[in-house]
């Protein structure tokens, strides 16, 4: 009886599968990469394929990704408006399925791919997309050709659409033993340990994942799953659903149930060993230790830890799966990574940009300490929704949504929570899409539940912060208003409007985008974090980093008020033993330069004495910096910022971590974020001057790694 059931078993998976990978299966047979420069020997006809395969993405086309090779068949050349046809020679049918990728729109009778026998179509394919959104990755599909073995046939790819995702992408057509379409899959587990490792292949097509308990969704994402070798294997934290069974469904998957068997439950992280360990990991930046982080959120001290929520996609190294991650410090460097904080799936979406404040005054009635612990209480954009706000009673690591969400809804994102005392109200500044134009808008409220609009001002983008500070050396004050950007602007605030004193001015220049600042610093300090955009690690498990924690500060100017930013002071507690001293000096048209011992991770101090020299060139590890006093000008990694040059001197200090440099002007009139990978650049400081003579002074610090070891 058992012989039986496994035989019957086994020819109903080859009957809906083909045969298992590497049982018997002959090697497919290619009918088709488009990898040459033209399509010969296929015939075209038409505007939209152009005169050959095209190079991955097009010109005004979403990220075309799935495609094997360098070339593909995409008829987006010139946009939806154009159409054609591309027919292949005639074949013979020599196995029981034809396997192809295919991406694009959606249109069973103008945008397909066909299988032609005798002039007559058996068969017809097209792309997945036929609403707004959607995605440009190709995907498997197969045809059941058995009863056509030993036939001959052609395959026309059409495009005869004009409108949305009126383009069709093909791509690897080739005959086999196996059937390669994706279909739903799932398997049921028994939840007995704290994790599940999913395995993770970048640039695969993304899957969308979900787990669900009795029947209820309880986790919803996309992830790049790996159908065979992993890049990295990530985690999902699945301890809330101890002794009970979850089930992981995924939409489509080549393979069916069978290729979810890598996923493993365990009680420990993939590779811990490895974590913070990794040849790229940044030493004294804050890096996620799985997947993707960007816009640092909910930046607030509480309960003697500062707080770090940021947007994070923990199931893989690119953007997407909008959760907010969490970490915390005693210090703002020595950083413990904690579980996923919000989690789309709980809020009916993802969870976008915010911000966290603490209430001790109990102003809303929900900041009530309770056994000592004070509530943490956020807002976030909740996508499709608006703006909601958010109750924690343990540090962040649980939450409540309140009844009245949304509390705003408008058409921006990124609500900056902050308590305006004269007018005992909350405000809650938003940016804001109103009329099609970028707005920040300004809120106020009593208790966080209902909020009224007080109004806005344009021309700032994404991610406002807002905060009042004093001025140094005098006893005035003053608002600033910041964008995603780095601009920024001071002036006054009265709890509904913000006047500015003038222009938006630029403080942070390079790989620095929406940055924010923490509520409630026990000293009274403004310390700002930001995300290093673009700071990419390529083969790590991680991706992106934010920005070295900084203080900025208010300064008087040449009649202008102007921020400064300079690391938190809380960076000298990193300071290794292991210093080096540089003195160099160079005459007009010259240059010098000098080895750099264990210069990464290190913090350095520069001192120029220009002297009357007008243009001179430093080069630090391999990033140019050109001092140009005739433009007043400093320029780092082609990115200028103004500066001041007082009695011929200027000073800097400079930061190297693996994957980034930061260069801080003058007492950090101006800040720039470089990535880049340092650790491979030459250990080198170097100086030029066109005229006169040029005396370069620097102090360097090896500094100590903030992860345990």
């Amino acid at each position: 009886m058992r012989i039986t059931t496994l035989v019957v078993c086994t020819l109903c998976w080859i009957t809906s599968y083909g045969l298992p990978a590497g049982a018997w299966a002959a090697e497919d047979i290619l009918i088709a990469d488009f990898e040459g420069d033209t399509y010969a020997p296929w015939k075209v006809e038409g505007e939209a394929f152009g005169s050959g395969p095209a190079q991955g993405t097009l010109p005004g086309q979403m990220d075309v990704r799935g495609f094997e090779g360098k070339r593909l068949v995409n008829s987006f050349l010139q946009g939806d408006r154009t159409t054609g046809k591309l027919t292949s020679p005639t074949f013979t049918i020599q196995r029981p399925w034809i396997n192809f990728l295919i991406g694009g729109g959606q249109h069973q009778d103008q945008l397909v791919i066909k299988l032609l026998i005798n002039g007559e179509s058996v068969h017809t394919s097209s792309g997945p997309n036929n609403t707004a959104g959607g995605s440009e990755a190709l995907d498997w599909d197969s045809w059941d050709v058995a009863k056509y073995v030993g036939q001959k046939g052609t395959i026309e790819i059409l495009d005869q659409a004009t409108g949305g995702w009126g383009h069709i992408n093909v791509d690897q057509i080739v005959q086999s033993d196996q059937r390669r379409s994706v279909e739903p899959a799932a398997r049921t587990l028994e939840i007995t340990q704290r994790y599940l490792h999913l395995p993770v292949k970048n640039g695969a097509p993304k899957r969308r994942m979900k787990f669900t308990v009795a029947g209820q969704v309880v986790r919803d994402f996309e992830i790049e799953y790996a159908e065979a070798a992993a890049d990295y294997v990530t985690l999902a934290d699945v301890s809330a659903f101890q002794g009970k069974t979850l089930t992981v469904h995924v939409d489509k998957l080549p393979g069916g149930p069978a290729a979810l068997m890598p996923i493993t439950p365990s009680n420990e992280k993939p590779a811990a060993a490895e974590i913070y360990h990794e040849k790229l990991r940044p030493q004294f930046h804050f890096t996620s230790q799985r997947g993707w982080l960007n816009d640092p959120n909910g930046l607030v001290y509480a309960n003697g830890k500062y707080h770090l929520f940021y947007q994070h996609n923990p199931y893989g190294w690119g953007w997407g799966n909008m959760h907010w991650g969490h970490a915390v410090s005693a210090d703002l460097f020595h950083w413990e990574e904690m579980p996923e904080s919000v989690y789309p799936a709980k809020f009916g979406d993802w969870a976008f940009s915010g911000s966290a404040v603490v209430d001790p005054a109990n102003t809303t009635g929900f900041g009530e300490k309770r056994d000592g612990i004070e509530t943490i209480i956020a807002a976030f954009t909740s996508t499709g929704r608006g703006e909601c706000i958010l109750t924690s009673r343990d540090n962040g690591l649980t939450w409540t949504e309140l009844p009245e969400n949304p509390v705003v809804k408008h058409q921006g994102r990124d609500p900056k929570l902050l308590w305006h005392a004269p007018t005992k109200k909350w405000v809650m500044a938003l940016y804001d899409e109103f009329e099609g134009k970028q707005w920040i808008t300004f809120h106020t409220s009593i208790d966080m539940r209902k909020w009224e609009f007080a109004s806005r001002i344009e021309g700032y983008f994404e991610c406002p912060d807002l905060f009042e500070t004093k001025i140094q050396g005098t006893a005035e004050k003053r608002w600033v208003l910041y964008g995603a950007d780095g601009k920024y602007a001071t002036g006054q605030f009265d709890g509904k409007t913000f006047i500015p004193d003038g222009p938006k001015q630029q403080l942070w220049y390079g790989n620095f985008y929406a940055a924010q600042t923490y509520s409630n610093d026990p000293q009274g300090r403004i310390i700002q974090i930001g995300w290093g955009r673009d700071i990419n690690f390529p083969g790590m498990p991680f991706n992106q980093q934010m920005v070295v924690p900084v203080e900025l500060t208010l300064h008087k100017r040449e009649g202008r008020i102007v921020m400064h930013a300079q690391p938190a002071r809380e960076l000298d507690g990193l300071r290794g033993n292991s210093r080096q001293t540089v003195s160099l000096s160079v005459s007009g048209g010259g240059s010098s330069s000098v080895s750099l011992v264990n210069s990464v991770p290190s913090r350095w101090k520069l001192d120029l004495q220009l002297n009357d020299a007008r243009i001179v060139k430093l080069n630090m590890k391999g990033v140019p910096v050109v001092v140009d006093r005739e433009k007043g000008l400093l320029t780092c990694h082609q990115m200028s910022a103004p500066i001041d040059v007082h009695e011929g001197k200027l000073s800097m200090e400079v930061l190297l971590d693996r994957g980034s440099m930061e260069l801080f002007v003058n007492q950090g009139q101006s800040a720039f974020s470089i990535g880049g990978d340092v650790t491979s650049s030459p250990s080198t400081i170097e100086i030029t001057a066109d005229q006169d003579q040029v005396e370069l002074s620097a102090e360097g610090h090896l500094l100590e790694s903030i992860w345990k070891k």
